[in-house]
């Protein structure tokens, strides 16, 4: 995992306001769904539990966890990966099965 000085742009921003993260989680995966290797995504997150599950998310799925966004609201950045690790369609902490 790694944890870089989050950039200030965006390819894609995510917003995951009052979501839980399983369910923040389906909606970034499905958000960034053919996104370009390299893209860098901020993830707009209130859940408490968001900067423990987005850096375990990453690990699991080979992108790269960049750290927390500075700014007003709590967002945090991801890089997408070249291989990506797929996860179960409704489960988006289990790798899928190949």
């Amino acid at each position: 995992m790694n944890h870089h000085q989050a950039p200030a742009e965006a390819d894609l921003i995510v917003d995951g306001t009052g979501l839980l993260c399983v369910t923040l989680l389906l909606r970034l995966r499905a958000a960034i769904d053919g996104l370009r290797p390299g893209a860098v995504v901020h993830i707009i997150a209130t859940d408490p539990a968001a900067p423990l599950d987005l850096p375990a998310w990453c690990h699991t799925t080979g992108h790269a966890y960049l750290g927390p966004v500075p700014g007003a609201r709590p967002a945090y950045a991801v890089e997408i990966a070249a291989r990506v690790r797929p996860t179960h369609p409704s489960k988006p902490w289990h790798t899928r099965q190949e």
